[in-house]
């Protein structure tokens, strides 16, 4: 009896119940496995990068039936063509946040309420009297604007502006009701055909944020501290490195009431392009900013040899990167060490580099002017090549 009841024991015991009845078979049990997150657990968390299935919506099937009236026997067919089924369609949504703030909450500037498949809308049956079918409703799937539109190594859309749309998936054309293939030949058709499937794709995006300035620096040079000095942005400050793990943008007011988005990068380290640290994951939102500042921490031996890093990074990431128009930020002046250094950087580097505190606010004013400068010669660019700048 035991043995005929032990394979029964054995497929619904709970795994502590396992343990003691085979506690001589647990060394060729499997480690168990990490846990992949699910979709509600995903939405917690920073995605910029999602692989979705999207299917465009199945067009509606034709009729077949023939008119039917008092005192007309031969009223000849009436069947109607199903509607079309319902295209998906990605659409760059526009940020929200506070006044000069612009964050990456989960619903704008994350990919993480983007499901990972998307089934559009099918198309409804024909009628009788040969009526159409209804066409299936368009789908729209709001992604953040910034975000790449992939299918394998080709890029599809960028959807880098606010309101761009990309469509995903086409959905399938209505089927044929038998009053289509009415001839003269055929006076009274029976046939009448399916509706056909909607496109399938699978398509993967990719996030880049879309700001005017990117902080550059390694991690702890105070790049948070920078941002929350000079916006009403918000990243978490802590002493210790890689405080920040998912980017942030702030919005620079001006006083011509224009606006500058500067966007906080996590902390880079030697070997980034190789993916070392948070490497490729977020390098790729150096990408979009037409210019760079390269925030260095004055506190440590030899900062100026921090630019030099920095730069070769971003070059062996993407060639041309390092060569944007820039401004140099050496941060922490406040600290003793650090402004006993500044002598030497200004010696190595020139006057360019703007010496600051971010906890105290000491020459804020002169990275403003130096960033209403890169602003307005990247506008007066862009107008030149005939494009319309960024505008926040």
């Amino acid at each position: 009896m035991l043995q005929n009841s032990w394979p029964v024991t054995f497929q619904h015991a709970s795994p502590r119940l396992l343990s003691v009845s085979c506690a001589g078979c647990t060394k060729h049990q499997e480690p168990p496995r990490k846990k992949l997150l699910s979709e509600k657990k995903l939405k917690r968390h920073f995605v910029d990068h999602r692989r979705v299935l999207v299917r465009g919506g199945r067009g509606g099937d034709g009729v077949s039936c023939f008119h039917s009236e008092p005192r007309k026997e031969f009223g000849g067919p009436d069947g109607g063509d199903g509607g079309y089924g319902g295209h998906v369609i990605l659409r760059g949504r526009c940020p929200e946040g506070r006044p000069g703030e612009t964050r990456f909450d989960q619903q704008v500037k994350s990919l993480s309420s983007v499901l990972s498949q998307y089934q559009g809308f099918d198309g409804g049956a024909g009628g009788r009297k040969n009526c159409f079918g209804r066409s299936g409703a368009v789908l729209y799937i709001q992604v953040p604007v910034g975000t790449l539109v992939k299918e394998g190594n080709e890029v599809l859309a960028d959807l880098s502006h606010p309101g761009d749309e990309f469509i995903a998936a086409l959905g399938g054309a209505g089927g044929k009701g038998n009053r289509f293939f009415l001839a003269n030949d055929n006076r009274a058709p029976t046939t009448c055909t399916p509706g056909q499937p909607g496109q399938e794709r699978v398509l993967f995006l990719e996030l880049k944020t879309v700001a005017h300035a990117g902080l550059v620096g390694f991690p702890n040079a105070g790049k948070s501290s920078l941002l929350r000095a000079i916006s009403n942005a918000r990243p978490t400050v802590a002493s210790y490195p890689f405080t920040t793990l998912n980017p942030h943008v702030g919005v620079v007011h001006c006083e011509d009431h224009q606006q500058i988005a500067v966007a906080d990068i996590p902390g880079i380290i030697r070997g980034a392009h190789q993916n070392r640290g948070l490497g490729l994951a977020f390098l790729r939102h150096i990408e979009r900013c037409p210019f760079l500042l390269f925030v260095l921490d004055l506190s440590v031996p030899e900062p100026w040899t921090q630019l030099d890093d920095l730069k070769y990074e971003l070059e062996q990431y993407r060639q041309g990167l390092s060569e944007r128009p820039h401004a140099i930020v050496a941060n922490k002046v406040d600290l003793p060490q650090a402004r006993a250094q500044l002598p030497q950087l200004q010696a190595r580097l020139g006057r360019e580099a703007i010496a600051l505190s971010a906890a105290t606010g000491e020459n804020l004013e002169e990275l403003l002017l130096r960033l209403k400068e890169l602003h307005d010669d990247h506008v007066a660019a862009e107008l030149e090549r005939g494009r319309q700048p960024l505008r926040w």
